[in-house]
């Protein structure tokens, strides 16, 4: 079974399939590469928490960058925020992003909290 949810006419917020969590891409708001990664990680969590996941349970990660020379400063953020022991796959580019001002986008995908079944 397929649940989507936040769904409109181009894309849904989170998309599950039995124990499987697919987040769309998240941006955050902010002038920096840091305030931006730290306010799309706190909109993961909240993604992740109301589809029945948590930081702990990310399996991959996708990050793209507008600027790879940003890439030390995201990672500050990131590494501060992944849990020790819970670290997903990860892959990191750099992109155009949809709008000028966006430095990061990042997408997760995550297994259900076994509590949770999916």
């Amino acid at each position: 079974m397929i649940e989507r949810m936040h769904t409109g006419a181009r894309m849904s917020r989170i998309v599950k399939h039995g124990d499987t969590i697919y987040l769309c891409g998240q941006v955050g708001a902010g002038a920096t590469v840091t305030e931006q990664t730290r306010d799309c990680l706190g909109r993961v969590d909240a993604l992740l928490a109301e589809a029945g996941s948590s930081r702990e349970h990310m399996l991959q990660a996708i990050i793209w960058l507008a600027d790879m020379a940003d890439f030390d400063a995201m990672n500050a953020v990131w590494d501060a925020w992944v849990p020790e022991g819970h670290a997903p796959v990860r892959a990191c580019g750099e992109a155009r992003l949809a709008s000028g001002d966006l430095k990061v986008e990042i997408i997760i995908i995550a297994a259900a909290r076994p509590e949770t079944g999916a």
